[in-house]
């Protein structure tokens, strides 16, 4: 894209300007590099405006204000320059020079940009649209992200929840099981209280005791005789074990013992078979 004329005409008249405000300044301020320092602010803010203008940056009115001002700013500095200098003359040509490279600028700035180019207003209409998109799409990322942590927290409080509960199964079948082994164990070491006793003094065996039929009486042991005088006899505990595992009644126990040893003491053997009762309902009641 070629440059218009006017630019180059634009350019000129700048430097110009640049360089005799930066002379009549720095002559002004009769302060050396100081004085060179002042001149050159005024002319890069000046650049800078112009630039601004060139690019619409910031409000409308904000860029060709600003420029105006250091352009009258600059041209007083030189209208003083030559009123100190006693010169009408570089009174007036200084600030001509600033003032006419300041007008040439506002028909040169419209000239290089793009007659397509979009007005500030649709510019700024297409970055509102822009930041609107941009600001939904990162508010929906936002939501997304917040649903996702959300949701992995939820599934992680069922995974824990899901462990608590195998672990209590775990330790209620390991302690069921070891149950079952101690019952076992328990079945394994008792006596067999339940058996039926044969009764070999009526020559047959005695049937099994069930809940319909009651259970027989057991034979009297007979007395002791020469044949077995020899032989040592039960013990009444022995006895009382032996009758209370085949006879419910505690009454129908002691007489049979009596019947048996008629020479033991009825409170005695009362007090054995109560005992024997007992110890026998708890062998039960461990494995029951």
């Amino acid at each position: 894209m070629s440059r218009p004329r006017v630019f180059y005409g634009a350019v000129a008249l700048a430097g110009l300007s640049l360089i005799w405000s930066a002379y009549a300044i720095t002559d002004l301020m009769q302060s050396g590099p100081f004085g060179l320092s002042v001149a050159l602010a005024g002319d890069i803010g000046w650049l800078t405006v112009l630039w601004a203008q060139y690019r619409r940056v910031g409000p409308r009115w904000a860029a060709p204000t600003a420029g105006w001002i250091i352009a009258l700013g600059v041209g007083l500095l030189l209208v003083i320059h030559g009123a100190q200098e006693n010169s009408t003359a570089q009174a007036v040509a200084g600030p001509f020079v600033v003032l006419v490279g300041k007008i040439v600028w506002e028909f040169a700035l419209p000239a290089l940009r793009d007659p397509a180019a979009l007005t500030p207003e649709q510019q700024a209409e297409i970055n509102t649209v822009i930041r609107d998109s941009e600001h939904a799409a990162r508010l929906h990322d936002a939501h997304r992200d917040r649903a996702e942590r959300e949701a992995q927290a939820t599934i992680e409080r069922i995974q824990q929840q899901a462990r608590i509960t195998a672990a209590r199964d775990r330790a209620d079948f390991e302690i069921t099981l070891e149950r079952l082994e101690m019952r076992a164990e328990i079945d394994r070491r008792s006596p067999m209280l339940l058996a039926p006793i044969a009764n070999t003094d009526r020559g047959g065996e005695q049937p099994a005791i069930t809940p319909s039929t009651p259970p027989l009486a057991p034979a009297p042991v007979p007395p002791p005789s020469s044949a077995n005088a020899d032989r040592e006899q039960p013990s009444i505990a022995d006895l009382a074990r032996e009758h209370v595992a085949i006879m419910p009644s505690n009454t129908d126990v002691v007489q049979a013992i009596l019947t048996a040893r008629p020479d033991a003491d009825r409170k005695s053997v009362a007090a054995t078979v109560r005992r024997a009762r007992r110890n026998a309902d708890g062998m039960k009641g461990g494995y029951g």
